[in-house]
């Protein structure tokens, strides 16, 4: 067996003695506001990211994130190796780890978690779920799945087997969507029946009451906000936060006035309007790496959006630093492939399409555009981190568009109304506007989740990409598999199943009390890491 896990220095060590809050534990309050209520706090069933937001303070991977390097570094996995074909990993577990309801973390548990997320039913899928786009198929179909079985080996030694090689694996074990949830409480809450709506949205009881091994416990969800508590048997370190509350509030000016006025703690998604008066007020900004895209999605299946053409005169219609000047945190750039510097997999041979609207009304006689009316759908009274101001990046691209020929009719949707599953679905839609937050590291993250199959998103058949992707995927770490991706990279430039927008920069705010936060790229901020600064 080889080695195959970073050093361990870097995950929480155990707190066997009192912590600085002495031995109540910890004590204080922090509460964060964010910009959009979560959809369910069932990790599995999750894609967005005020989800994952809360998940990642109740429930743990395996595997967890490196603070300073974002690399893949041991969680609830004390270490890992992996056999010589590359398809057989062996994890070590922790041995002085709970779940919050008192069952214990061990082999069995781990073998039950892949084992729902491998058979999970049909009702409960949706293209968005990592699993899919990571392990590519389920028990139904066996042939098109990386995942084959996980094996106990003793009460904490664990074995996962996979069809094929999978060079991303580890790194994307610390992904949210794969955080270990307490086989108990999946099974008395029925996790995959999705009984209950919360917010236009079926969930499961477990996916409005989640149960893990983290730093937080669950204690309520009650419309706009979730509360979490302590959890005093926590494995890990403590820290000082006892109490966290998330608070949605869904206007960047809302939220900025919450923080002036002390009601919360700190939020994300820091727009252009608030750098002003953060910095007048003495309040903190901490920006992120770029670590996400924003993009103009195609639906090829829209009468029309099957010609390439079209799809290039898109390109070409689109004035890429006009549409984000002034909506965009300074050091935002403008994207012409999917795949984000911090990778290193960036292509020098995509397909130019620089801003050229005599070429757009070219090729758009060429391929006989009539004129017809072409719905685009975008997001109200939301703010992502790769889309800070939507109904102003929509207005920007729209009038570009309309410059060049198309026949735009826009198509408003809020968030909470089911933005995602509208635009990722089969609505009778041409455009829409979306982006992905990286979540591990790997090029199989942007491009593969995006474009690794087919997707009612997309519309997109080209076995071409998908292959690419297949075998990238499958190849070690180096030459051979940047070369790979750029490949991939180009293709997907010639054939523009959608536009690259911007590799944004996100940043939040924080009060003075905060004296250190965990900022994350990956957005791995897992608040028993935040200190305060003495009062």
């Amino acid at each position: 067996m080889l080695a195959g896990c970073t050093a361990e220095a870097d995950s929480p060590s155990p707190s066997l003695t009192p912590t600085a809050t002495g031995p109540a534990g910890p004590s204080e309050r922090f509460t964060f506001a964010t910009a959009a209520r979560p959809v369910t706090l069932d990790p599995a069933l999750a894609a967005d990211t005020e989800s994952y937001r809360v998940t990642r303070q109740v429930l743990e991977g395996l595997v967890g994130v490196d603070a300073l390097t974002s690399a893949p570094t041991p969680l609830l996995a004390k270490s890992w190796t992996r056999s010589e074909d590359r398809r057989t990993y062996t994890f070590e577990l922790r041995r002085d780890v709970t779940f919050h309801d008192g069952e214990p973390f061990n082999a069995e548990a781990v073998r039950r978690n892949f084992e729902r997320w491998y058979t999970l039913p049909e009702s409960v899928r949706n293209d968005s779920l990592m699993y899919r786009s990571v392990f590519r198929g389920f028990s139904d179909s066996p042939k098109t799945a990386v995942y084959r079985e996980c094996v106990v080996e003793d009460e904490y030694t664990v074995r996962v087997e996979l069809t094929e090689p999978l060079d991303s694996f580890i790194s994307a074990l610390a992904a949210p969507a794969f955080a270990m949830s307490s086989p108990k409480a999946l099974a008395d809450a029925s996790a995959d029946d999705l009984t209950q709506e919360r917010n236009g949205r079926n969930i499961s009881a477990y996916g409005a009451h989640p149960v893990g091994t983290g730093p937080f416990r669950f204690v309520s969800w009650n419309e706009d906000v979730v509360e979490l508590a302590a959890y005093p048997e926590y494995w890990g370190e403590a820290g000082q936060i006892g109490t966290v509350v998330f608070k949605t509030v869904s206007s960047p000016e809302g939220r900025l006035r919450a923080l002036k006025k002390g009601e919360v703690d700190g939020y994300d998604l820091v727009t252009v309007n608030d750098v002003g008066d953060l910095a007048r007020n003495g309040l903190q900004i901490q920006q992120r790496d770029p670590y996400s895209i924003l993009y103009l999605g195609i639906n090829s299946n829209f009468p029309g959006m099957d010609n390439v053409l079209i799809r290039r005169a898109v390109a070409y219609a689109i004035d890429k630093p006009a549409v984000l000047d002034g909506l965009f945190l300074n050091g935002t750039k403008p994207a012409n492939q999917f795949l984000p510097q911090k990778l290193g997999l960036t292509s020098d041979t995509v397909t130019g399409y620089g801003y050229d609207v005599d070429k757009a009304r070219e090729l758009l006689t060429e391929a006989g555009y009539d004129g017809r009316e072409l719905p685009f759908y975008y997001p109200r009274r939301v703010t992502r981190s790769y889309l800070p101001a939507p109904e102003r990046v929509y207005a920007r691209l729209s009038s570009q568009l309309t410059a060049a020929g198309f026949n735009i009719r826009p198509v408003p949707v809020d968030w909470s109304e089911g933005y995602l599953d509208k635009v990722q679905g089969k609505e009778d839609r041409a455009f829409h506007l979306l982006g992905l937050a990286g979540t591990y590291e790997a090029g199989d993250n942007f491009v593969g989740t995006l474009f690794g199959r087919y997707t009612d998103e997309f519309s997109y058949n080209d076995p071409e990409v998908f292959s690419g992707i297949d075998k990238a995927r499958g190849l070690v770490e180096g030459q051979e598999q940047t070369d790979a991706y750029r490949a991939i990279t180009d293709r997907i430039s010639e054939r523009v199943p959608a536009v690259p927008l911007a590799f944004p920069i996100s940043a939040l705010a924080l009060s003075p009390r905060v004296a250190g936060y965990p900022t994350s790229p990956v957005l791995h901020e897992v608040f028993n890491r935040i200190t305060l600064a003495d009062r």
